[in-house]
């Protein structure tokens, strides 16, 4: 009989913000319902005679506590014991978290993980967004400075992301071609993001939280004054919200693509009702904070939808 254990592949519970981060917040959902907690980080998961292991740690949470965990026992488990994992650690979308991928794909016959790692491996968070670019802004992947100066002369505001980094980490406005700036971001990125820039990012972005193949909640992220930027870790005041006609229509096209890719959880985001190209399989956010605007809590439906 598989044990009643979920294990967390993720940052240390010690860099995490209980009061936003989505990966305590459904572990303490889970936990509810008897299951013990297994939290290890990435750099800890081996192959040792054929069984994938890690080295880590059981562990409660409790809300109601000032230090909102408790490490109850450290061990180095055999994964395929597991009944869930969970792959929740922060990009960048490295070599070393592809291994990890590669790794856990051993196992993935006999442990449900969230997200499958095989699809978590094939989706280029940005560049998969490739797909839907009529319902973007103009946007181009490229590291073509002749492109990327044609495309500046284009659309005149420019943002520069990089393809394969979180949380609004290196992005830049250009509102004047630099090509000494932007070549040291192409030596430093490779390919790249350039999109022309929405000025209604000051009102807010829309992040939508899909669920097995469901669209099932958003919220609002207001960047700071005199920032782009709409990720809570900036400083961006998060709102409850609701989704226009055009939103819903495009995030369930997408919901319904990403079931079939084998992804159970996603984020996407809309600035000014277009999608922005990020579209988050690797450890989305902001479950937490939607129960918190809201009452809704999307913990107990993601737990429901995998019938555990």
């Amino acid at each position: 009989m598989i044990n009643k254990i979920v294990a967390v592949q993720g940052n240390h519970p010690s860099k995490l913000n209980p009061l936003t981060d989505t990966s305590v917040f459904l572990a303490n959902e889970i936990q509810n319902k008897k299951y013990k907690i297994f939290y290890y980080d990435p750099k800890d998961l081996s192959v040792v005679n054929s069984k994938v292991t890690a080295k880590g740690f059981f562990i409660k949470f409790n809300y109601s506590n000032k230090k909102f965990y408790k490490i109850t026992k450290k061990q180095n488990l055999d994964l395929s014991k597991c009944k869930f994992i969970l792959i929740r650690q922060d990009p960048p979308f490295n070599l070393e978290y592809i291994s990890t991928t590669y790794i856990l794909d051993t196992i993935k016959t006999k442990v449900k993980i969230i997200n499958n790692p095989t699809s978590v491996r094939n989706i280029s968070e940005k560049l998969y967004s490739s797909k839907y670019q009529k319902y973007m802004p103009a946007t181009i992947f490229t590291q073509n400075m002749d492109e990327i100066k044609k495309f500046f002369k284009r659309n005149k505001k420019v943002i520069l992301k990089p393809i394969h980094s979180f949380s609004g980490n290196d992005i830049h406005l250009l509102n004047k071609f630099d090509s000494k700036l932007v070549n040291k971001f192409i030596k430093k990125h490779d390919h790249i993001m350039c999109q022309k820039f929405l000025p209604k990012i000051s009102k807010g972005d829309k992040r939508v939280f899909i669920i097995n193949g469901k669209v099932c909640g958003a919220i609002s992220r207001v960047p700071k004054k005199g920032s782009i930027l709409s990720n809570m870790s900036k400083g961006a005041k998060p709102t409850n919200i609701k989704l226009t006609s055009k939103e819903i229509k495009i995030s369930k096209l997408i919901a319904k693509d990403l079931k079939k890719e084998n992804i159970f959880f996603a984020g996407i985001d809309f600035i000014d009702q277009k999608l922005n190209g990020d579209i988050n399989v690797t450890s989305p956010t902001g479950l937490k904070t939607l129960y918190d605007l809201s009452g809704k809590n999307l913990a107990k439906t993601f737990w429901k939808e995998l019938k555990a």
